[in-house]
């Protein structure tokens, strides 16, 4: 009996020493906890709703406009050396645009002061047309070609330079011109329609959120979390899978907007990153609303242009462009580049 008593005396001191180091360990972490404070990235808020036939009423609205014309800035980065954390970003640039559904496009890229035009380009939704007007002879050139046809860069070499040796930035951005695809900027431009009743397409909505460098404090490394719904166009595949075509982003902090635009080829790589700015009324009415700033990267293409609409109250809404202004003919006598008739065959000789 006195064994047995010894016994649960030792098992209660044993359950009592327990207790009290578990009691010490709670406070211990609590006193932490109260005396170390973590920051994260702040969550910012409000976050609004929306359903999906809301998500696509907002691409729709915005996909109405037929045309649009009007003076714009030019920012150019050639991306080729993106993968060593490098971009060469050439000297913003004045012009035009002149858009038409359904892939009709005219820009007019202009030097600074009296130099006058530095290249126009257009696309009548079927073929593309650029006149490259200055810089190096070799660029000085009139390329042509079909939009749905795959081509290589064109020579790159000897870009010019300036004084010193270093590269000159006329030189160094028509060389990037000359390389840009004017119907590369119709789809992100002028946003092709949501057709919820499309045979074999189907959307899916979920909701996203990523960290991002605070707005109000572009000069400080500080971080915020952003919260999108993304909206992704699917396309059915005969074997039960489907194929992703497009994904939005819509920005849900205080409103919600279209914010980014995602486009994939048929093995999935992304072929076109289009990023939205800031809405504003368009047009001496102010009945449409717009993005005044649309940055277009094409990472298989190696560059990024951004287009922002210099006075977006004096452009021109839904006017009815003439086939004719969408067809560039060479007359500056340049040199002309078929992109086309150097893909096909030589003949053999007899």
């Amino acid at each position: 009996m006195q064994n047995n008593n010894a016994l649960f005396r030792t098992a209660n001191v044993r359950l009592a020493l327990t207790l009290a180091l578990s009691i010490i360990l709670t406070l211990s972490t609590a006193c932490n906890l109260v005396h170390r404070p973590v920051e994260v990235e702040k969550l910012l808020t409000p976050l609004s709703e929306a359903n999906t036939s809301q998500l696509v009423s907002l691409v729709n609205g915005q996909a109405g406009v037929r045309s649009i014309h009007g003076k714009v800035d030019i920012q150019f980065e050639d991306t080729s050396f993106a993968t060593s954390g490098i971009a060469e970003k050439y000297r913003a640039a004045d012009g035009s645009i002149t858009l038409q559904r359904p892939a009709k496009v005219y820009l007019v890229v202009q030097g600074p002061l009296a130099m006058g035009d530095v290249a126009q380009m257009t696309s009548d939704g079927e073929h593309f047309r650029i006149a490259v007007l200055k810089g190096d002879e070799k660029y000085r050139r009139f390329v042509s070609g079909t939009n749905a046809a795959a081509y290589g860069k064109l020579d790159g070499n000897g870009a010019g330079a300036g004084p010193k040796g270093k590269p000159n930035n006329e030189a160094q951005a028509v060389k990037a011109l000359s390389n840009l695809r004017p119907q590369h900027l119709t789809d992100a431009l002028l946003l092709r329609p949501i057709d919820v009743h499309a045979s074999g397409v189907m959307y899916a909505q979920s909701e996203f959120f990523q960290s991002e460098k605070d707005p109000t404090k572009p000069d400080s490394s500080k971080r915020v979390v952003r919260g999108y719904y993304l909206l992704e166009e699917l396309q059915a595949t005969g074997d039960g899978s489907a194929r992703l075509l497009r994904r939005f982003w819509f920005d849900r902090v205080n409103f919600v907007r279209l914010a980014r635009l995602q486009t994939f080829d048929d093995r999935g790589a992304l072929v076109t990153d289009v990023t939205y700015g800031d809405i504003r009324k368009f047009g001496i009415e102010g009945n449409v609303q717009l993005p005044v700033q649309v940055s277009i990267t094409r990472p298989q293409d190696h560059y990024k242009i951004s287009i922002t609409y210099q006075a977006p109250e004096s452009i021109s809404i839904d006017r009815d462009w003439h086939p004719e202004a969408f067809v560039l003919t060479n007359k500056w006598g340049l040199t002309e580049v078929d992109l086309d008739a150097e893909k096909k065959p030589v003949p053999p000789k007899n």
